[in-house]
Protein backbone atom coordinates (compact mmCIF):
# COMPACT_ATOMS: atom_id res chain seq x y z
CA UNK A 1 0.00 0.00 0.00
CA UNK A 2 2.91 2.37 0.66
CA UNK A 3 4.10 2.08 -2.95
CA UNK A 4 0.63 2.90 -4.29
CA UNK A 5 0.38 5.94 -2.02
CA UNK A 6 3.82 7.17 -3.11
CA UNK A 7 2.89 6.73 -6.77
CA UNK A 8 -0.37 8.64 -6.32
CA UNK A 9 1.45 11.46 -4.54
CA UNK A 10 4.08 11.61 -7.29
CA UNK A 11 1.38 11.78 -9.98
CA UNK A 12 -0.45 14.51 -8.06
CA UNK A 13 2.77 16.51 -7.66
CA UNK A 14 3.59 16.21 -11.35
CA UNK A 15 0.06 17.23 -12.29
CA UNK A 16 0.26 20.38 -10.18
CA UNK A 17 3.74 21.17 -11.51
CA UNK A 18 2.46 20.92 -15.07
CA UNK A 19 -0.13 23.65 -14.51
CA UNK A 20 0.87 27.07 -15.80
CA UNK A 21 -0.58 30.52 -15.93
CA UNK A 22 -1.82 31.17 -19.50
CA UNK A 23 -1.23 34.93 -19.11
CA UNK A 24 2.37 34.61 -17.93
CA UNK A 25 3.55 36.58 -21.00
CA UNK A 26 0.90 39.28 -20.61
CA UNK A 27 -2.65 39.36 -21.95
CA UNK A 28 -2.83 37.49 -25.26
CA UNK A 29 0.96 37.27 -25.44
CA UNK A 30 1.42 33.54 -25.04
CA UNK A 31 3.87 31.65 -27.20
CA UNK A 32 2.50 30.11 -30.37
CA UNK A 33 -0.26 32.56 -31.16
CA UNK A 34 0.34 32.16 -34.85
CA UNK A 35 2.57 33.84 -37.39
CA UNK A 36 3.66 37.22 -36.03
CA UNK A 37 1.41 36.83 -32.99
CA UNK A 38 -1.70 37.83 -34.94
CA UNK A 39 -2.59 34.58 -36.68
CA UNK A 40 -5.45 33.77 -34.35
CA UNK A 41 -4.26 30.23 -33.78
CA UNK A 42 -1.83 28.43 -31.55
CA UNK A 43 1.20 27.03 -33.40
CA UNK A 44 0.98 23.27 -33.70
CA UNK A 45 -2.71 23.16 -32.82
CA UNK A 46 -5.52 21.88 -35.00
CA UNK A 47 -6.31 25.49 -35.92
CA UNK A 48 -2.76 26.05 -37.28
CA UNK A 49 -3.00 25.31 -41.03
CA UNK A 50 0.68 24.29 -41.13
CA UNK A 51 0.41 21.70 -38.35
CA UNK A 52 0.03 17.92 -38.58
CA UNK A 53 -2.97 18.24 -36.25
CA UNK A 54 -4.67 20.49 -38.81
CA UNK A 55 -3.85 17.97 -41.54
CA UNK A 56 -5.37 15.14 -39.51
CA UNK A 57 -8.49 16.91 -38.28
CA UNK A 58 -9.32 19.48 -40.97
CA UNK A 59 -7.87 18.14 -44.21
CA UNK A 60 -8.52 14.52 -43.24
CA UNK A 61 -5.93 11.81 -42.82
CA UNK A 62 -7.91 8.79 -44.03
CA UNK A 63 -9.92 7.49 -46.91
CA UNK A 64 -12.19 4.46 -46.94
CA UNK A 65 -12.47 1.66 -49.47
CA UNK A 66 -15.17 -0.76 -50.57
CA UNK A 67 -14.95 -4.47 -49.79
CA UNK A 68 -11.94 -6.11 -51.48
CA UNK A 69 -11.15 -2.87 -53.35
CA UNK A 70 -8.13 -0.64 -53.60
CA UNK A 71 -9.54 1.78 -56.15
CA UNK A 72 -9.87 5.43 -55.13
CA UNK A 73 -13.59 6.20 -55.01
CA UNK A 74 -15.47 9.49 -55.50
CA UNK A 75 -15.85 9.96 -51.75
CA UNK A 76 -12.08 9.95 -51.26
CA UNK A 77 -11.23 12.52 -53.95
CA UNK A 78 -11.84 15.66 -51.89
CA UNK A 79 -9.78 14.33 -48.99
CA UNK A 80 -6.90 13.21 -51.19
CA UNK A 81 -6.87 16.48 -53.15
CA UNK A 82 -6.71 18.30 -49.82
CA UNK A 83 -3.87 16.05 -48.65
CA UNK A 84 -1.94 16.69 -51.85
CA UNK A 85 -2.37 20.46 -51.56
CA UNK A 86 -1.34 20.45 -47.89
CA UNK A 87 1.77 18.40 -48.64
CA UNK A 88 2.66 20.72 -51.54
CA UNK A 89 2.26 23.75 -49.26
CA UNK A 90 4.19 22.19 -46.37
CA UNK A 91 7.30 20.72 -47.94
CA UNK A 92 9.07 20.27 -44.61
CA UNK A 93 6.84 17.25 -43.96
CA UNK A 94 6.81 13.80 -45.47
CA UNK A 95 4.17 11.12 -45.03
CA UNK A 96 3.75 7.44 -44.33
CA UNK A 97 0.65 5.97 -45.94
CA UNK A 98 -0.76 3.05 -43.97
CA UNK A 99 -2.94 0.49 -45.71
CA UNK A 100 -5.52 -1.38 -43.62
CA UNK A 101 -8.14 -4.07 -44.18
CA UNK A 102 -11.07 -5.48 -42.25
CA UNK A 103 -10.85 -8.78 -40.38
CA UNK A 104 -12.47 -10.84 -43.11
CA UNK A 105 -10.10 -13.03 -45.13
CA UNK A 106 -6.66 -14.42 -44.45
CA UNK A 107 -3.79 -12.46 -42.98
CA UNK A 108 -1.76 -12.74 -46.18
CA UNK A 109 -4.65 -11.58 -48.36
CA UNK A 110 -5.37 -8.58 -46.12
CA UNK A 111 -1.70 -7.61 -45.94
CA UNK A 112 -1.57 -7.52 -49.75
CA UNK A 113 -4.88 -5.62 -49.91
CA UNK A 114 -3.59 -3.05 -47.40
CA UNK A 115 -0.47 -2.61 -49.54
CA UNK A 116 -2.59 -2.03 -52.66
CA UNK A 117 -4.67 0.58 -50.81
CA UNK A 118 -1.59 2.42 -49.53
CA UNK A 119 -0.04 2.32 -53.02
CA UNK A 120 -3.24 3.69 -54.59
CA UNK A 121 -3.13 6.70 -52.25
CA UNK A 122 0.59 7.20 -52.87
CA UNK A 123 0.10 7.10 -56.65
CA UNK A 124 -2.76 9.61 -56.37
CA UNK A 125 -0.65 12.04 -54.30
CA UNK A 126 2.28 11.69 -56.71
CA UNK A 127 -0.06 12.35 -59.65
CA UNK A 128 -0.99 15.64 -57.95
CA UNK A 129 2.65 16.73 -57.71
CA UNK A 130 3.84 15.41 -54.35
CA UNK A 131 7.39 14.09 -54.63
CA UNK A 132 7.57 10.30 -54.27
CA UNK A 133 10.71 10.82 -52.15
CA UNK A 134 8.46 12.30 -49.45
CA UNK A 135 6.06 9.35 -49.36
CA UNK A 136 6.42 5.87 -47.93
CA UNK A 137 3.86 3.07 -47.66
CA UNK A 138 3.27 0.34 -45.13
CA UNK A 139 0.55 -2.29 -44.88
CA UNK A 140 -0.91 -3.45 -41.60
CA UNK A 141 -3.56 -5.66 -43.20
CA UNK A 142 -6.09 -6.53 -40.53
CA UNK A 143 -3.65 -6.14 -37.62
CA UNK A 144 -4.65 -2.61 -36.52
CA UNK A 145 -8.44 -2.35 -36.59
CA UNK A 146 -10.21 0.82 -35.46
CA UNK A 147 -13.31 -1.15 -34.57
CA UNK A 148 -13.59 -4.75 -33.46
CA UNK A 149 -16.91 -6.44 -34.10
CA UNK A 150 -18.39 -8.79 -36.66
CA UNK A 151 -20.61 -6.19 -38.26
CA UNK A 152 -20.44 -4.21 -41.49
CA UNK A 153 -20.32 -0.90 -39.61
CA UNK A 154 -17.03 -1.99 -38.03
CA UNK A 155 -15.65 -3.59 -41.19
CA UNK A 156 -16.28 -0.37 -43.16
CA UNK A 157 -14.18 1.73 -40.75
CA UNK A 158 -11.30 -0.73 -40.96
CA UNK A 159 -11.08 -0.71 -44.78
CA UNK A 160 -8.91 2.38 -45.02
CA UNK A 161 -5.68 4.11 -45.89
CA UNK A 162 -4.30 6.60 -43.37
CA UNK A 163 -1.77 9.29 -44.30
CA UNK A 164 0.46 9.99 -41.30
CA UNK A 165 2.44 13.23 -41.57
CA UNK A 166 6.02 13.10 -40.28
CA UNK A 167 8.72 15.74 -39.93
CA UNK A 168 11.59 15.59 -42.41
CA UNK A 169 12.21 13.49 -45.47
CA UNK A 170 11.33 9.82 -45.36
CA UNK A 171 14.16 7.37 -45.88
Amino acid sequence: MKTLTKCLLAVAALSVAACTNPDRFGPGGGAGTGAGGGGGYEAGSASDPRSPAYFQQTVGDRVLFAVDQSTINEGALATLNGQAQWLLDNTEYSAIIEGHADEQGTGAYNLALGARRANAVQEFLVSRGVSPARLRTVSYGKERPLEICSDESCYAKNRRAVTVVTAGLSS
